[in-house]
């Protein structure tokens, strides 16, 4: 992967699972729902699950650099 690409990846997954992960996070501490219409605990362990995901392949696109 060139240097370039592989920055712009994984600045913008980083971006994404930190800021769904905040969401998420700040969204339990309320005691609101993260997904309205979803059971609470399913829909806050998924959204967890794809914010570390998203993380996680940030991190593979800033190793690749």
């Amino acid at each position: 992967m060139e240097t370039g690409p592989a920055i712009f990846a994984g600045v913008v997954f980083a971006l994404f699972g930190s800021g769904l992960l905040v969401w998420t996070a700040a969204r339990l501490r309320q005691r609101e729902p993260v997904a309205h219409g979803v059971n609470p605990v399913a829909s806050a362990a998924l959204a967890s699950l794809a914010a570390v995901a998203a993380l996680a392949v940030g991190a593979w696109c800033f190793t690749r650099i």
